[in-house]
């Protein structure tokens, strides 16, 4: 199977499966003398756990990870970085019954063709369990960010049909972001998308979402013009997050709507009420706030009763009984920011080969 790197300069390699005993990252290209410790990762990672909120699956685990390799006494070598996250409350039983189905909507009949057998258990690597590797990943990224005074914000923006006011609308509050368990800006939004998350989950359904992102004072110059845009490889790692089924920068869609004279941004310095062009231009940064969204599908697996495939050729119904998210967009925030982080620090460091 390959397809397991992400990144060119600061490349991250991620392993493991949900139910096996480990997941966890492999990064390859951190520059040497990084403050890195544990308890920076374990807080990204704290963001991302099941078992924590109303929307969550009900699995829970600790999700504390283990620095193995490249950093000592607190500060990276510039050697590979191994970072492991152990698995400890797997029931893999529940999967048991569902061995030879494939269940809606998920890929098990793609994997099935394409590999010749899988891991019923969880989805196995197909898991979202796999992205706990990402967001230990990230935080290292994040970390070198930092140092150039580049901060990544995510939130919910919407769950199903509730949307949450936009940055800059009145009552977007970042503050209210970490103070509930949809992650949404708002606390009246909030309110009325855990009534809809109850009530979905009360159906044994499941409900998507939208993710927001914002990036204060990214590095400006990142990406190349031709096939390194910058919003091309945003695009690529967020689309690569699972159940991610749309990507939009600035003003996305609704740019199709708009004049030339409407749509472009006015000039750095003179005014910065509109960023349609999301922080890029030509598929390099201009120094602008990065603004994008991603839209997530409803997770597939739901109590209520579906009609299913089966190995053997003969058709089902089924009820997925295991342990899974109402919506997952409020764990898949710091997903969003994960991935965001590992875009820029790649992108931050092959910069500095662009000009004497």
């Amino acid at each position: 199977m390959s397809g397991n790197v992400f990144g060119k300069n600061f490349t991250v390699t991620t392993f493991g499966e949900s139910h096996g005993a480990a997941v966890g990252c492999v990064i390859d290209g951190c520059p040497a003398g990084l403050k890195i410790c544990e308890d920076d990762i374990n807080a990204d990672l704290s963001k991302r756990r099941p078992g924590n909120g109303d929307a969550s699956t009900t699995r829970v685990e600790a999700d504390v990870c283990e620095i193995l390799s490249g950093v000592f006494e607190g500060v990276s070598l510039g050697a590979p970085i191994a970072i492991v996250i152990r698995n400890t409350n797997a029931h893999s039983a529940d999967y048991a019954p569902l061995k030879d189905v494939y269940r809606p909507g998920h890929a098990d009949k793609c994997w099935d063709e394409k590999y010749g057998l899988r891991d019923y258990r969880g989805g196995g690597r197909s898991s979202a369990r796999e992205t706990a590797g990402r967001v230990a990943a990230g935080a290292v990224a994040r970390r070198l960010l930092a140092e150039n005074g580049t901060a990544i914000k995510a939130w919910v923006s919407a769950v199903g049909g509730v949307e949450a006011p936009g940055f800059g609308e009145a009552g977007f509050l970042m503050e209210e972001i970490d103070g509930n368990s949809l992650r949404m800006p708002s606390k009246s939004a909030f309110e009325k998308a855990l009534a809809l998350v109850k009530k979905v989950k009360a159906d044994g359904d499941s409900i998507g979402g939208v993710v927001s992102c914002r990036v204060t004072a990214p590095p400006p110059c990142l990406g190349e013009p031709v096939f390194r845009k910058l919003d091309a490889l945003l695009a690529s790692a967020i689309l690569s997050i699972g159940a991610v089924k749309g990507f939009e920068i600035g003003a996305g869609f609704s740019s199709a709507a708009l004049t030339g004279s409407q749509n472009n941004d006015a000039p750095l310095g003179l005014d910065l009420s509109a960023n349609n062009a999301g922080g890029t231009l030509g598929g390099i940064s201009t120094g602008l706030p990065l603004e994008f969204s991603a839209a997530f599908k409803p997770a597939p697996s739901i109590k209520k009763e579906q009609r299913a495939f089966c190995k053997d050729g003969s058709i089902r119904d089924i009820s997925i009984k295991g342990r899974h998210d109402v919506c997952v967009c409020p764990r898949a925030v710091p997903v969003v920011e994960a991935m965001t982080a590992l875009v820029l620090a790649d992108l931050l460091l092959e910069n500095r080969s662009s000009r004497l």
